[in-house]
């Protein structure tokens, strides 16, 4: 667990699907997915970034720290990440979570009909937001970036100077745009344009393991991602876009 020292109400946990919860899970081990827990100490309340896989356990992690959850935050539709059908198989999401503990769950308004498509949430359990609106659990605020380009309505979560980053941004890479709404123009722009007001000292916490290390710093990760070598868009399309 990662804590803020100049801040100890400031709760936050990430976990790694198919190690520290689903460990059981084979579909789990192999997309390696993060999932991360957001709160306020003082209030015992947190919020889950991705629920899928074994949200019961989820659940748990956060009561064996002393929270309660009291919403969920997606960053997209795909099913590793919210659940749903994948690959002629079913993953629990945040529909299973819904049954264990109501909660709103927080989406980009853009990515709402793709949500219910692809879950068992319906519009009622769905809260939706637009480009910098806030979402506050207790007393910690998280600042929601819309980042279309791996879907329509991809977002980022920046709390606390982290930023979490579900698929559009990993420490070595980005997301697809091959797949269904996928936009590589519009993520070149996400990337180069929307997370350019994001320090270089923020943590960058993104949706995979795909590297040796869980969290990078940004300007490092700026640094050493290719992703960032391209000069124009036109160029970075040619080279990412498929």
């Amino acid at each position: 667990m990662t804590n803020d020292v100049t801040n100890d109400r400031f709760y936050f946990r990430q976990l790694l699907a198919g190690r520290d919860f689903a460990a059981e899970d084979l579909l789990a081990r192999q997309m390696v997915n993060f999932s991360y827990l957001i709160g306020d100490r003082q209030s015992g309340e947190a919020l889950v970034v991705d629920p899928a896989y074994g949200v019961a356990e989820l659940k748990a992690a956060a009561e064996a720290d002393g929270m309660s959850l009291s919403g969920a935050l997606v960053t997209h539709f795909h099913a590793d990440h919210c659940g749903g059908s994948m690959m002629g198989l079913t993953i629990e999401g945040a529909a299973e979570l819904l049954e264990l503990e109501p909660m709103p769950v927080h989406v980009q308004s853009t990515e709402s009909e793709w949500v219910i498509k692809s879950t068992d949430l319906t519009r009622n359990d769905l809260v939706e937001h637009g480009p910098g609106d806030v979402v506050s659990v207790g007393d910690v605020d998280v600042t929601l970036l819309h980042t279309p380009g791996h879907t329509p309505g991809s977002q980022c979560f920046l709390v606390n100077n982290r930023l979490v980053a579900g698929d559009t941004l990993f420490l070595d890479g980005c997301g697809r745009t091959d797949l269904p709404g996928g936009d590589p123009a519009a993520l070149y722009e996400s990337i180069n344009t929307t997370l350019a007001s994001v320090p270089d000292s923020a943590i960058l916490y993104p949706g995979h393991m795909y590297s040796a290390a869980p969290s990078a710093s940004l300007g490092a990760t700026r640094e050493n991602n290719m992703v960032f070598r391209p000069r124009s868009a036109s160029e970075w399309v040619r080279i990412f876009g498929s």
